[in-house]
């Protein structure tokens, strides 16, 4: 018992917040929607729901993913974080595919829906928590890729830097950008409806809801899919074979593969020595290599193994297409 708690205190912070944040706003919405009969109250609350769950799911994900390697999975856990995603979006789904087909069915057949007061309130309120969760996960979306940024300012760095967060806190950060926006446009479709008559725009917001949750799903899905099987950090490979590579006992690196594995990078290495020195030698550069590669950030596990030099240069240099500006600015040899 005590294990499991210490791995749920390790769980994503943010997938948590958000969880208990849209169930809370999932009730408001599914209590407004029984009064008012509004279909994109409807939508809201599907989209509230769909987030609950599976930001839920994803933070006991997240915590397992954590769990330390034992003998029957050597390899650890770490992507299991991935493969709870992919679960989580299919709950996604299922809610984007009732909000399409209820603002549809309304679209069709338009109805006056009453209770503009609760309608309002509760998805102005609700509006309001979404951003609220939406700027904690930019704040550690910025902190997961470095930077100390908060409120507006890390939201926008978020929004081009979004590739670097661990994948749960990535997907709480898409999910509630979405949400903060579908709570605008029901905001503005319930006030259309209201005063203009046109009905049909309740429907269309629960459509265009939908839509946008659909491409939350087509992306986290994506995305994790690759983790679950198994995808390089080129940006980390460039940054880590350049530090074996300046290394003067190095000759050679013959291979190197940095796998992403969850939240965490699995780094093998087949780096090239002189023949001529002896085993000791040899295992104090493994010291120096394990020591200095486990320091970078996310590495969790690293495997070296070493062969004679045989002359033939393997390893051309940096890719400078998978380098980041900020990591290219770091090696010497592209300081100006």
């Amino acid at each position: 018992m005590k294990d499991i708690l210490r791995l749920l205190k390790d769980g994503n912070k943010p997938s948590l917040l958000a969880a208990i944040v849209n169930t809370g706003i999932a009730i408001l919405k599914a209590v407004a929607y029984m009064l008012t009969g509004n279909v994109a109250m409807f939508a809201e609350t599907m989209h509230s729901l769909g987030d609950a769950a599976n930001q839920f799911f994803v933070y006991i994900g997240s915590a397992l993913s954590k769990k330390a390697p034992t003998p029957n999975f050597p390899n650890g856990f770490g992507r299991v974080v991935n493969l709870v995603c992919l679960g989580a979006v299919i709950i996604v789904g299922i809610m984007s595919y009732e909000a399409v087909k209820e603002g549809w069915h309304h679209i069709l057949n338009p109805t006056e829906t009453k209770g503009l007061l609760i309608n309002l309130s509760v998805l102005g309120l609700a509006t309001l928590l979404e951003f609220y969760v939406l700027i904690k996960a930019s704040k550690e979306v910025a902190h997961e890729s470095g930077q100390t940024h908060t409120g507006l300012k890390a939201f926008f760095y978020s929004l081009t830097n979004l590739n670097k967060a661990k994948p749960a806190t990535k997907l709480v950060f898409m999910e509630d950008m979405v949400a903060t926006i579908g709570g605008l446009l029901a905001f503005i479709a319930v006030l259309v409806a209201h005063y203009t008559g046109f009905l049909q725009a309740e429907g269309i917001a629960s459509v265009l809801i939908g839509l946008m949750m659909f491409y939350v799903v087509g992306r986290i899905f994506l995305e994790n899919a690759r983790g679950a099987i198994g995808e390089t950090d080129e940006e980390m490979l460039n940054h880590i074979a350049h530090m074996i590579a300046k290394e003067p006992e190095i000759k050679d690196i013959q291979k190197i593969e940095v796998i992403k594995e969850g939240e965490f990078l699995h780094v093998e290495v087949i780096a090239e020595v002189d023949p001529t020195k002896t085993l000791a030698y040899i295992d104090d550069i493994r010291d120096k290599l394990m020591s200095m590669i486990l320091k970078q950030k996310g590495v969790r596990e690293v495997l070296i193994s070493f062969d004679e030099d045989d002359g033939i240069k393997s390893w051309q240099g940096v890719n400078d297409s998978t380098m980041s500006e900020e990591t290219r600015r770091k090696l010497p040899e592209y300081k100006k």
